[in-house]
């Protein structure tokens, strides 16, 4: 099978909230605990840095995941760092795509300036923790039993990664 990585496109909205809200209801991976609601992509496509906003699509078309880079603040002081934020669906992970999607969104980062990527992962998910630190991340904080879903207290941890 086949995979393209494009921008994210207005008629991706309805796949790209189901994906995010799958993770919403069945995992700590998105920190909500309701759903997102349709309107939610018009939010992500404003928050995301540069028109960095990229859906993975098979190749029937069918959108299997996305990622955005994302300020980690509102202050320019801060432009040099950027958050990285992806998800894929649960049959599609293990082949390469996140990693792929990483790679679009550090050349993204790069080409807008930025030198350093943060990724905010739940303690609660060892699968992401274990993929950053793959991908040239370290754990650069850790936000302790601040979160609370699903009854279970997490912590959140902070990845870094260093693009110069």
């Amino acid at each position: 099978m086949e995979f393209n990585i494009r921008k994210a496109e207005r008629t991706d909205k309805k796949p790209v909230i189901d994906i995010l809200n799958y993770y919403i209801e069945s995992s700590f991976a998105a920190y909500p605990e309701k759903k997102a609601e349709y309107s939610f992509f018009d939010s992500m496509k404003e928050i995301a840095r540069g028109n960095s906003f990229y859906v993975i699509e098979a190749s029937g078309g069918q959108v299997i995941g996305f990622g955005l880079l994302k300020k980690v603040y509102a202050f320019d002081v801060f432009n040099r760092a950027g958050e990285v934020g992806y998800f894929i669906k649960p049959e599609y992970t293990h082949r390469g795509l996140g990693i792929m999607l990483l790679s679009v969104l550090e050349n993204d980062a790069m080409a807008l300036g930025i030198e350093t990527l943060l990724a905010s992962v739940s303690s609660m998910n060892p699968e992401s923790i274990a993929f950053h630190l793959k991908n040239g991340f370290v754990e650069c904080g850790r936000f302790v039993r601040i979160g609370l879903k699903h009854g279970k207290i997490f912590d959140v941890v902070w990845m870094q990664k260093d693009l110069k």
